[in-house]
């Protein structure tokens, strides 16, 4: 059965839509099951902050990857990768359908596309250092642009690390640091629905959030989760919690770097922010479908979209005119 994943920039309504699609798409038999695909919801307790969506207001429809991380540890992708793949199987083998939803592109891209993630070796990544203050990044970049010209080319000949990390994955994998980079290739059938919306109505969307997660509680949120060192009473926020939107302008404010006022207009600010870099990311992806969040018709129009997919009749990727309001 196709996996269908609602994405796009934040506040534009996804969590509803897959809400929907799910109770339109299940059956008594095989209720369709939520995957989610932010970064952010993976952690337990951050709930205002990331708009998730409370048990209570799931209608009753199971849900995958919440809550499953505790804020003090840092995402992984692969991991994701690895369980939220595992998720999709077991809502196969129930023959139901699974709905993706989510902002984070890397994420979604793990999930349903070829996506390899090579281990490390310390060993080989210090002698790899050594190297690059020896002889200097130019040489490692030279000797990078031998084995696999496109990565160089990508990488540039003055960021160590990443020239670093490619040399190390040739060295492990012994094929070019470039196999190993996504490809828009669905390791399963899978449609993509994206929602859009001009960049005024989006603007607002966001500060009518961000009011409701101040008045929501996000500052006594933060100050669960963070640490006393933090300014919080709780266990504390990892580097990868602490960067996200939200909590990391609260957690400045705390740190005296800004008022309540300056945090509060960061976070709108940010999110905003965010949200054209999500249009960017998920814009360039050919195979997605969009639609208008605001269209009045919007469940109806998704389903048209699913329904073709299932049929086999969706236009080929990259023939369909793609409407791009944020990202134009």
């Amino acid at each position: 059965m196709i996996v269908v994943a609602v994405v796009g920039p934040t506040a534009t309504g996804k969590s509803d839509l897959a809400l929907d699609l799910a109770q339109a798409l299940g059956t008594d038999r095989a209720p369709a099951e939520i995957v989610n695909a932010d970064a952010y919801q993976l952690y337990r307790g951050m709930d205002v902050g990331t708009a998730k969506v409370p048990p209570a207001e799931r209608r009753g429809i199971t849900h995958h990857q919440l809550d499953v991380l505790d804020p003090v540890q840092d995402a992984s992708v692969a991991r994701y990768q690895h369980d939220a793949r595992a998720d999709l199987d077991a809502i196969a083998a129930r023959g139901a359908r699974a709905v993706v939803v989510g902002g984070s592109g890397l994420y979604v891209r793990a999930l349903l596309d070829q996506m390899d993630f090579p281990g490390t070796d310390p060993a080989v990544r210090d002698r790899l250092e050594a190297r690059a203050e020896a002889e200097g990044r130019r040489a490692l970049h030279a000797e990078l642009e031998r084995l696999d010209p496109q990565a160089a080319e990508s990488i540039g000949p003055h960021n160590t690390r990443r020239i670093v990390r490619a040399l190390e994955v040739i060295e492990i994998t012994g094929r070019p640091y470039t196999a190993n980079l996504p490809r828009q290739e669905y390791v399963r059938p899978a449609v993509q629905i994206g929602l859009d919306c001009s960049r005024e109505v989006l603007d607002a969307r966001v500060g009518s959030r961000v009011d409701r997660m101040w008045d929501g509680g996000l500052v006594d949120e933060v100050r669960r989760l963070a640490s006393p060192e933090q300014g919080g009473t709780g266990p504390g926020l990892g580097v990868t919690a602490a960067r996200a939107v939200g909590y990391a302008e609260v957690l400045a404010w705390w740190r005296g770097e800004s008022t309540e006022a300056e945090a509060r207009e960061a976070v709108t600010a940010n999110t905003r922010r965010l949200a054209r870099k999500q249009m960017g990311w998920f814009g360039r992806d050919p195979r997605v479908h969009w639609l208008d969040a605001a269209a009045p018709h919007l469940l109806d129009d998704a389903l048209q979209i699913v329904a073709d997919a299932d049929a086999g009749t969706l236009p080929v990727a990259g023939t369909e005119p793609v409407r791009r309001s944020l990202g134009s």
